[in-house]
């Protein structure tokens, strides 16, 4: 499962700070500037002779109350530019504060449409942001969003109605064939070798078309709408029933399993059918992709808020690259592991892990074969919702 990324430090709010602080250092820098040019002013004194001459003790007199003068003005222009000093450095530090509130304000209709479009999924399309407010740039960005969502929500209305209409119109037909083949071949009288030989190869055929129609049913109706249904499945008992109703497949192709198995009462908490069905896929594909006298470890375990399930299978050495992609839609390996299947258990376990809030592991062995590993979340007491019993 993908983890979301970690926002980065460098926000649209503290940009929106940053700014706010550099516009009012440069305006408070040039009211600065305009104040120390006006005291700059005022401390020139202005001298003026007497026309008469004065008398000289009366000129020194003057002279000294001049540069006295001059002096508290030098020293008023700089106790204003000291202060002018602090009070910019006092009020850099209360814009940033304050333009960090006035960019969260503002950017606080956009965290609510975050939180709600990270909350809406294909379970609940018909969610709507509803932002209020006025006609602005976030109100529409809210209204564009949800147009999409009710676009979005037709689309998978669309195909969940494709699919149900898909399963009925298909798998008609298939009986009707199935019914052919069997009243042709009850006819009386003897019945060639020939039609009994192509009835039954008709027969397997159908078969795989079934089983191909079904995988393609499960995998739509898993990744696009239908939520499974939530009740508590012990994993350790469903694994055992798996490989106990598939013992004469193992035995008929030789194959040894070394199972360690987690019988305790550690359990998961989804859909039983599709838990089933994955596990079951899981452990077929172990089986088919095997060569005749080959081995199977499957372990089963429980860390922590994770239970897991383990199945390694030996073989030749594999292509890394192409096993990461066996969990898409028909794809396969080489010809050493080529089987009668439709190409859709591992994309099937993929589909149904992810549906519960698990994941799908494919590993290439270094020494040769195939690990897949399935992670899903344990069922706990605290876990559980009011109402569903532990």
């Amino acid at each position: 499962m993908r983890m979301r990324p970690r926002p980065s430090l460098r926000t649209v709010r503290s940009r929106f700070t940053a700014l706010y602080g550099v516009v009012f250092l440069l305006s408070g820098a040039g009211l600065l500037a305009i104040v120390a040019i006006v005291a700059s002013g005022g401390s020139r004194v202005s001298e003026s002779a007497p026309a008469n001459g004065p008398i000289p003790e009366s000129q020194a007199r003057v002279h000294q109350l001049q540069d006295e003068l001059a002096q508290m003005h030098t020293d008023q222009a700089r106790q204003l530019l000291l202060a002018s000093l602090i009070a910019l450095g006092v009020m850099a530090a209360v814009s940033v504060v304050l333009g960090r509130l006035i960019a969260g304000r503002v950017l606080r209709p956009l965290r609510t449409m975050t939180t709600a479009t990270r909350r809406i999924s294909a379970d609940n399309l018909h969610e709507r942001l509803a932002v209020p407010g006025p006609a602005d740039e976030v109100k529409d960005l809210a209204d564009t969003i949800d147009e999409l969502l009710e676009r979005l929500e037709n689309a998978f209305a669309a195909q969940r109605r494709f699919v149900a209409d898909a399963s009925h119109e298909l798998r008609t037909p298939l009986a009707t064939m199935r019914a052919s083949l069997d009243v042709a071949v009850a006819k009386p009288g003897p019945v060639p070798a020939q039609t009994t030989a192509l009835a039954g190869r008709l027969r397997a055929e159908l078969d795989q078309i079934d089983e191909l129609l079904d995988g393609f049913l499960v995998l739509a109706r898993t990744r696009h709408g239908e939520p499974p249904d939530r009740t508590p499945l012990p994993f350790g008992p469903v694994v055992s029933a798996a490989l106990s109703a598939r013992a004469a497949d193992i035995a008929a192709k030789g194959l040894t399993v070394h199972e360690t198995i987690d019988r305790d009462d550690a359990r998961v908490r989804g859909s039983r059918t599709l838990l089933r069905r994955m596990i079951d896929n899981v452990v077929d594909n172990a089986i088919a992709h095997n060569h005749d006298g080959g081995w199977i470890r499957l372990a089963t375990a429980t860390d922590g808020a994770t239970v897991h399930l383990v199945v390694e299978t030996g073989g030749p050495v594999l292509d890394p690259g192409e096993v990461a992609e066996l969990a898409q839609p028909f794809r396969r390996l080489g010809a050493d592991r080529t089987g009668t299947g439709a190409g859709l258990g591992l994309s099937i376990v993929a589909a149904i892990a992810a549906a519960h809030g698990g994941e799908l592991d494919l590993r290439a062995r270094p020494e040769g074969g195939l690990r897949v590993g399935v992670s899903l979340p344990a069922h706990t007491a605290d876990s559980a919702p009011a109402g569903v019993p532990s």
